[in-house]
């Protein structure tokens, strides 16, 4: 089966659903979502309780709630798509063709060969499971990852257990902390092998000191008991490289281990394009447009970098959808010079990596993560010896998502690379 589009956004969740709304109020009629799940709609489907829209709407909203605004004006601006479908692979057309073929398949299509001037990747992220930790023990039942056991309950209607250890501090972590205690269930612990947490700070407050929940910071599961079922788990202190201390072994009676250590972009489909991925947020490389290192494959969301908020996403996303559909129009060309951004002191990575023209017509949005707490400090950029935007900040935290804005003028007037780091208020120049 052949198909031909403008732009094939691949994935529907919020990045997705942002990215072809933009693109269609940019004046692309010629737009296919294809989602692997049922439905659209991603993950925010099962995240049943509140606190998105605040930054994108101004109101606070469920999961469900902010995926239905979309799914929504998909709809009603008659954007099509096809669920249950998955893409198999992204190449370029031959050498004298234009654009990008999309394969991918379903059991109402068949194979299918899409044509696309433009592709947009929005596949989100995954969770890491245990077989990317190392821990001893067997191999009981009773061990999930925090997202699992999130559409367990919410989705599926299930209990995974009553007793219940949570390693890892992340969002979702935290928020089933508070859902399953909601629910009947005994949080015993929540331990994170760092000193800080990786969630956002509301949701530390808000799941887990409100409900009196133990959280160890600096502590990790060096083994797991349990035959069939998990039957406990055994704690230690961690010292600063994150080795256990002998002596400080705790053993804890549980039924359920959640695994909340982390996420990753869907890189899959854009390794296969051969697209340059950050090995800092192991997503792709993109520029300010979103455009990544293949010419016409956008990319955005989850997939980039995991975001803390789904405003962030939406508003990325929107930029995506735009800026893809200027592509297809001819609105957008490479102008051979690239400007690297480049994470300074304090800073694990920025999005975009690079700035394709010193010519904007509007402000650039850099977002970028910190490498551990700081407070009273400032966020600057700079080029060279030259200081573009020096902000001052109470305190940011790796778990939240930084963002700083850099004007037009402020892009023309760099000299070279831009370099975006954490300074101490010792190190600011006077």
């Amino acid at each position: 089966m052949e198909l031909k589009y403008d732009i094939v956004v691949i994935g529907g969740g919020p990045a997705g659903m942002a990215a072809a709304i933009a693109a269609k109020k940019a004046g692309s009629d010629s737009i296919l979502i294809l989602e692997r799940d049922t439905r659209i709609g991603g993950i925010l489907l099962q995240c049943i309780h509140n606190g998105f829209g605040l930054h994108y709407f101004g109101e606070e909203l469920t999961g469900p709630e902010y995926a239905a605004r979309f799914s929504d004006e998909v709809v009603q601006l008659g954007i099509e798509y096809k669920t249950d479908t998955m893409v198999l692979e992204v190449e370029k057309e031959s050498a004298a063709g234009q654009g990008h073929r999309v394969t991918a398949i379903n059991t109402v299509d068949g194979l299918m060969h899409i044509k696309a001037k433009a592709v947009i990747l929005a596949t989100g992220c995954r969770e890491r499971t245990r077989g990317a930790l190392i821990i001893p023990g067997t191999r009981p039942a009773g061990i999930f990852t925090a997202g699992a056991a999130q559409r367990f309950v919410n989705i599926d209607g299930y209990m995974p257990g009553r007793k219940v250890v949570i390693l890892g501090s992340g969002d979702i972590g935290l928020i089933m902390a508070r859902r399953l205690t909601l629910e009947g269930a005994e949080v015993k612990l929540v331990c994170e092998v760092m000193p800080f947490s990786s969630g956002l700070r509301r949701n530390i407050v808000q799941c887990v000191e409100n409900f009196n929940i133990p959280l160890k910071f600096s502590h990790t599961i060096v083994k797991i008991h349990g035959k069939e079922r998990v039957e406990g788990v055994t704690v230690a202190a961690v010292d600063s490289n994150r080795k256990p201390i002998a002596g400080t072994e705790e053993f804890i009676e549980c039924d359920t281990l959640l695994l909340s250590v982390g996420l990753i972009p869907e890189n899959e489909i854009a390794s296969g394009c051969k697209i340059a991925i950050d090995s800092a947020t192991s997503g792709p490389v993109v520029n300010e447009h979103m455009q990544s290192s293949v010419p016409g494959i956008f990319a955005c969301g989850n997939t980039v970098h995991v975001h803390d908020l789904v405003d962030f996403v939406t508003a990325e996303s929107l930029r995506a959808g735009e800026n893809a559909a200027k592509y297809v129009q001819g609105k957008i060309t490479a102008s051979g010079e690239k400007i690297i951004l480049r994470p300074g002191n304090r800073v694990r990575y920025t999005v975009p990596q690079y700035i394709e023209s010193r010519e904007q017509d509007g402000n650039v949005s850099i977002m970028f993560r910190v490498t551990d707490v700081y407070k009273d400090v400032y966020v600057e950029v700079s080029s060279g010896n030259e200081v573009l935007k020096s902000v001052r900040k109470k305190v940011v935290r790796p778990g939240e998502m930084q963002v700083i804005e850099l004007a037009p003028n402020q892009i023309e007037s760099a000299g070279g690379d831009i370099t975006v780091s954490i300074q101490l208020p010792q190190e600011v120049a006077e």
